[in-house]
C-alpha cells in the first residue's frame, strides 16, 4: 500500500535512480494522476518535470476500441490491423482525430499556461503514472513520446497488472513498477489517500520544477 501519489512517488524514485542513468532525461507525468508522481521522480533525478498529454483515436462505433492516438505537435501514432480491420474511412479517421487532437491541444494549454513544452527531441524520457490497469493510456503516451524524438523510453509506475505490465515491455524500452499484484482490481484500492487530483495542483507542480528547455545532448542509443 502506498500513503498516497508523494508516497508513491518517492518510492518510484528510489527505484527509478538506482536503475536509469539521469543524465538526458525528461519525466513527463499523465495528468492529473500521474504528475503527483513524476513530479518525486523529477526531483530525485534533478531532471525537468513535464505534462504528455495523449488521446485515443476511438473506432466510431465502438469508441473502446482504439485505432491510434494523437498527442502534441501533430503527431499521430496508428495501428494499421485495427484500421484495417475496423473498415475506416478517411473520413471517419479525419472527424476522430480532429476532435481528439482539439483536447490535447486544449487539455496541454490549460495545463501549462505559458509554459513551454519540453523538448523530447533525443532525451532519455521516463513516462510515470500512479498506475497500469488497462495500459491503454499509458501505451498511447511512450508512443507519442517516441514519435516526438524520444531516443528511449521508460515506462515508470507504481503497481500494475503483470500481464499489462509485461505487455507494456514491448512499446517501452525499460518499464518499471514497484507492485504487480495478480488481484489488481483497481489502482485506487493500492493508496490509502487515492483522492482526484486537481488541475491546480498539476499546473502548481510544473511551476515548481523549471522547464527543460535547454537543447538535448545526444541520447544512448
Amino acid at each position: 500500500m502506498f500513503a498516497d501519489r508523494v508516497d508513491a512517488g518517492r518510492r518510484l524514485a528510489e527505484r527509478v535512480r538506482s536503475e536509469v542513468d539521469a543524465e538526458n532525461v525528461v519525466v513527463v507525468g499523465l495528468p492529473r494522476g500521474g504528475v503527483p508522481v513524476a513530479s518525486e521522480v523529477a526531483h530525485a533525478l534533478g531532471a525537468p518535470l513535464d505534462v504528455i498529454v495523449v488521446r485515443k483515436l476511438g473506432v466510431p462505433y465502438q469508441p473502446e476500441l482504439g485505432y491510434g492516438a494523437v498527442g502534441e505537435g501533430g503527431v499521430r501514432v496508428l495501428n494499421p490491423d485495427i484500421v484495417r480491420l475496423s473498415a475506416l474511412t478517411q473520413a471517419q479517421m479525419d472527424e476522430v482525430e480532429r476532435r481528439e487532437r482539439a483536447e490535447v491541444e486544449d487539455r496541454a494549454s490549460g495545463l501549462r499556461g505559458d509554459r513551454p513544452a519540453t523538448p523530447l527531441d533525443g532525451r532519455v524520457v521516463i513516462v510515470v503514472d500512479d498506475g497500469v490497469a488497462t495500459g491503454g493510456t499509458a501505451r498511447a503516451a511512450c508512443q507519442v513520446a517516441r514519435a516526438r524524438g524520444a531516443d528511449r523510453v521508460i515506462l515508470a509506475v507504481p503497481v500494475g497488472s503483470p500481464d499489462i505490465v509485461a505487455e507494456l515491455g514491448r512499446v517501452a524500452d525499460q518499464v518499471i513498477c514497484l507492485e504487480t499484484p495478480i488481484d489488481l482490481y483497481a489502482i485506487g484500492a493500492w493508496y490509502e489517500d487515492f483522492a482526484p487530483t486537481t488541475d491546480d495542483e498539476v499546473r502548481r507542480l510544473l511551476r515548481r520544477t523549471p522547464a527543460g528547455t535547454a537543447a538535448p545532448r545526444p541520447g544512448r542509443r
